[in-house]
């Protein structure tokens, strides 16, 4: 499985469009769908006057069920939504990802994870939004939304029919390849890694782990979006509130050291002779774990807020405002400033054949490991957590794309090959999977964002509207008291 992977990737690398989209942090080269996500995510900033800002109590309003109206439909409840879409982003790429990103970009690496977050509201804000307006209610009591949705209606509304076609299917396609790689076989490694070195009998029984981990995943993911729904309310915030905690602990312990760590993210991240590139290293590193760690951008978490009740597409996507927040904004820089004040990144330090073997859990493992020695023990349960719960919402979102692609009776051999794919994965070498996967979820926002260029004026005028209605106590008169 492992030549499989490192054929595909050497394959595309022989072309040179391929060089153009992801390019290289060693090269300095700024790869375009880094560049892509960025204009994307400011021109939507702009667009909807800076909704990543002056939206905060609204979201929460309705995320606290405060605007929940008899017009409501769907399946689940905005919160659902929220903790579904969060179990696959508040995951190992907050604690593997942005290792790496620190290990390889630099400790500024971490400021442009924050922009990066920052930006990536407005772009959550706008395709959730969209993927409630496109909503479909299929037959069999599912509800298919997401970027395949508003990519193909949305574009034939517009006159591009064949066009939107084109991306829908483009898109579904690459989102299958996202939730087997990163969504399924990275989660799958890189808690494996970390457990190993805590649990003896895994390490010499990978298999045994997979099957475990394949077969819980099995359990949730087969009673579809309203189990799963039932599942992440209790499961993320326990394991958001056992990873911050831990955190804190170590931060609280070198609070003393917090200024200096901030003073170096902020002079390192305009520098420009750090290691790998100086300012473009260190934005490229910044960009990409943010993205893989929030998925804002790339169409993903969408299809989550799918099923979500509401009357409103646009209420849903006030909610979905939260996700980057939380998820970047605070937990990855939590782990940052953990991986700094600790000096595991240091290139040359004795943790740097972890940074080459991108193992990114081991190394967030052995920067708590510094502060107290069995804290690498919490940190074991919360990578289980947090890549149990990723690969639940992931099976969800690359199950939708399956069942765009082929319809829903052929949903189950999805599910099956993805379960499968779980217990291959810890039998595999991890660093060309993290490349593989990183470049499929990447190549997402291609169609994803071009589709929200197009539409993102019809999400303004929604915009508008509803704030005037928000504004004149209209909304108010309709929700349930």
């Amino acid at each position: 499985m492992g030549d499989f992977f490192s054929g595909i990737n050497s394959f595309l690398e022989t072309f040179l469009f391929f060089d153009i989209l992801f390019g290289t942090v060693k090269d300095v080269n700024l790869p375009f769908l880094v560049v892509w996500l960025i204009i994307g995510g400011i021109y939507l900033t702009f667009l909807t006057k800076f909704i990543n800002i002056r939206a905060f109590k609204h979201s929460l309003d309705i995320v606290r069920g405060k605007y929940s109206t008899l017009d409501d439909i769907g399946q689940i409840s905005p919160f659902g939504a929220l903790t579904t879409a969060l179990s696959a982003t508040v995951g190992l790429g907050n604690i593997a990802g942005v290792a790496l990103a620190v290990g390889v970009g630099g400790p500024g690496a971490t400021f442009w994870m924050i922009i990066a977050g920052f930006l990536g509201m407005s772009l959550k804000f706008t395709e959730v939004t969209l993927s409630i307006q496109y909503r479909e209610f299929l037959k069999d009591g599912t509800i298919m939304g997401g970027a395949m949705e508003y990519l193909s209606k949305g574009l034939a509304k517009k006159g591009y029919a064949q066009f939107g076609k084109v991306l829908a299917v483009l898109f579904a396609v690459l989102m299958i390849g996202g939730a087997i790689g990163g969504g399924n076989i990275f989660q799958v490694s890189q808690a494996y890694s970390a457990i190993s070195h805590e649990v003896v009998f895994f390490e010499k029984n990978p298999l045994i782990f997979g099957f475990a981990i394949a077969s819980l995943t099995g359990a949730v993911i087969i009673g579809g979006i309203t189990r799963i729904s039932a599942f992440t309310e209790r499961l993320v915030p326990i394991m958001v509130i056992i990873y911050i905690g831990a955190s804190l602990w170590i931060l609280g312990s070198f609070y003393h050291k917090i200024d200096d760590a901030f003073i170096l993210i902020f002079k390192e991240a305009f520098s420009t002779s750090a290691v790998y590139g100086g300012i473009i290293g260190s934005l490229v590193q910044g960009f990409q774990r943010a993205v893989f760690s929030s998925e804002a951008g790339i169409g993903s978490s969408p299809v989550a807020h799918a099923p979500v009740k509401t009357k409103y597409p646009v209420r849903q996507g006030f909610v979905a405002l939260y996700e980057p927040f939380v998820d970047t904004v605070v937990i990855c820089t939590m782990t940052a400033l953990v991986i700094i004040i600790t000096g595991v990144y240091e290139p040359d330090g004795i943790y740097a054949p972890l940074i080459a073997a991108k193992e990114g859990a081991a190394l967030t493992s052995a920067a708590y490991g510094t502060v107290i020695e069995w804290f690498p023990s919490i940190l074991s349960v919360s990578i289980f957590l947090f890549a149990f719960s990723t690969m639940i919402s992931w099976s969800y979102y690359g199950e939708r794309a399956w069942v765009y692609l082929f319809g829903s009776k052929f949903s189950i051999v999805y599910k099956i090959m993805f379960l499968s794919l779980s217990v291959i994965a810890t039998v595999v070498s991890t660093g060309i999977m993290v490349d593989f996967s990183f470049m499929l979820m990447l190549a997402m926002a291609l169609p994803n964002i071009l589709g929200l260029f197009i539409l993102g004026g019809d999400v303004k005028k929604q915009l508008e509207e509803y704030l005037r209605k928000l504004k004149s106590g209209e909304l108010d008169k309709e929700a349930i008291r």
